[in-house]
């Protein structure tokens, strides 16, 4: 870290061309060239990367962007970070490839994941390694249906776990359905309780969503045979950062306990810090018989696995899950400094309560513009859903997309997320600079009075930039003059 504590580039953020500029522009014409036309990410942030350094990016045109996209959830310790660069490079000496093979970082991992997985499973649990987060999820679902010799999983509206293989039928998405030849695997869908969006009774708490999960088992007419699992994330990524009611996911691991069904958490973007506690189902202190972990785990080098119970199984024969690049060394190596950056620091707790000001922060721009419904969230993992009316709540995805290109012209990346494209989500990495939250903040006021102007005020003119100091500020300014600490003084 640098001298002043700063990781990222400090003058961001900074727009030298508007984006995409004169050679992004060449790069992404080339891509276009001789890559798939199912690549995505280009039309949402046309920018060619250079360099990424702590929680910003730098295009090839110099234009240095505020990153609050973190790769999805990969780089919760941001771009680069030196301990994990250090890690990386010191196996890279040493050994690239091993299979199944044991080596000193395999173990170093395991003896650091095992001790600090969720509730129960914590010191008592066996690892498999998978490839991808999907294949995580696959793999649990293959695991619980091994071990309780059922087939058959229950997974809810608005989910996501991937598309690879048979993991894109727990995926509720049409649209990723609809490109893959591997469907019509046994799924029952289940309203997932969305308290924004009540379909069963989220008004009260989680009691809808488990009286019908009841009747699904109970009615020997529900159309529904033996179930093996429910496969869960405790708060929905790409369905919009849905956080459920506080009971939903200890009545659900009562209902599995009710009916020997076993709990799957996918955790590949809420776990590590991710949402202010180690795991997200620690906010409900819930133990899952089986969790899914990939993303940050490799802090950016592809690095996935299952945890699951030590007693599930009394035995898995061997190859029951195959992959060759399953527990990369290099991945591994980077893993145990991300693991051992979580524990011995207090980024997590700091997490949590700068998460909290956030919430609030967004929740006073949706004071003034109505097209904000709703504000939702934990720690680094906050939605921010936009509506065409506060009463209809019918989802503005137009808008939420016109704010995601606004945000890129003033220097902040920012994804979407939701059915309707209609919720935009912060997911900053874990380590970013106080200075550039209120930085993209004023950026995200900015673009909100462009794309909604605010019936009610005058948006004031830009005041010339006064010089400022980039060491931590007791009482940072935001957008319109107004004190808006994220760290106010004495909080760390």
């Amino acid at each position: 870290m640098a001298a002043d504590g700063w990781r990222s580039f400090p003058d961001a953020p900074k727009i030298v061309h508007p984006p995409p500029g004169p050679r992004s522009r060449a790069l992404l014409a080339r891509q276009a060239e001789l890559e798939t036309d199912a690549v995505a990410y280009p039309g949402y942030f046309p920018i060619a990367v250079a360099e990424g350094r702590g929680s910003t990016i730098e295009d090839v045109d110099g234009n240095r962007f505020i990153d609050w996209v973190a790769g999805i959830s990969v780089l919760n310790l941001g771009h680069r970070h030196p301990r994990l660069e250090a890690a990386l490079r010191a196996q890279s000496e040493r050994v690239w490839h091993a299979l199944e093979l044991p080596t000193e970082a395999r173990i170093r991992f395991l003896e650091e994941l095992i001790p600090v997985l969720p509730g129960g499973l914590a010191g008592r649990a066996k690892v498999l390694f998978t490839v991808t987060g999907a294949d995580a999820v696959e793999t649990a679902v293959s695991l619980a249906e091994y071990a309780t010799g059922r087939a058959g999983v229950v997974a809810f509206s608005g989910a996501y776990h991937g598309v690879h293989g048979g993991a894109v039928n727990l995926t509720a998405g049409r649209r990723y359905r609809a490109t893959s030849a591997f469907v019509g695997g046994r799924v029952v869908r289940v309203p997932f309780p969305d308290p924004y969006r009540s379909v069963l009774g989220a008004d009260e708490g989680s009691a809808g969503t488990i009286r019908y999960l009841e009747h699904l088992v109970r009615d020997p007419a529900s159309g529904v045979d033996d179930l093996a699992a429910v496969v869960v994330e405790p708060i929905q990524g790409e369905g919009g950062y849905v956080v459920p009611p506080d009971d939903f996911l200890p009545e659900l691991r009562a209902f599995c306990d009710r009916h020997g069904l076993l709990l799957i958490a996918d955790e590949v973007q809420s776990g590590l810090g991710r949402t202010g506690k180690f795991w997200a189902v620690d906010h409900a202190k819930v133990t899952p018989d089986i969790v899914c972990i990939a993303k940050s785990i490799g802090g950016g080098i592809p690095l996935s696995l299952v945890a699951y119970r030590a007693d599930l199984v009394k035995e898995l024969p061997r190859g029951f899950h195959l992959g060759t690049y399953r527990g990369n060394p290099l991945g591994l190596a980077v893993g145990v400094e991300v693991l051992r950056e979580l524990k011995t620091t207090d980024l997590i707790a700091r997490t949590a309560r700068r998460g909290d000001r956030l919430i609030d922060r967004f929740r006073s721009f949706q004071a003034d513009h109505p097209s904000i419904g709703d504000v939702r969230g934990r720690g680094f993992m906050i939605g921010i859903e936009f509506v065409d009316s506060p009463t209809r709540r019918t989802p503005w995805g137009d808008g939420a997309k016109a704010m995601r290109r606004a945000l890129l012209q003033r220097g902040v990346l920012m994804h979407t997320a939701g059915a309707f494209d209609q919720v935009l989500r912060f997911m900053a990495p874990l380590v970013i600079e106080d200075e550039l939250l209120e930085r993209g903040l004023a950026a995200f006021e900015a673009a909100l009075d462009e794309i909604d102007p605010a019936p009610e005020r005058t948006v004031p003119a830009p005041a010339p930039p006064a010089p400022r100091s980039l060491a931590p500020r007791t009482a940072p300014v935001g957008a319109g003059g107004r004190p808006s600490p994220i760290l106010p003084s004495g909080a760390d």
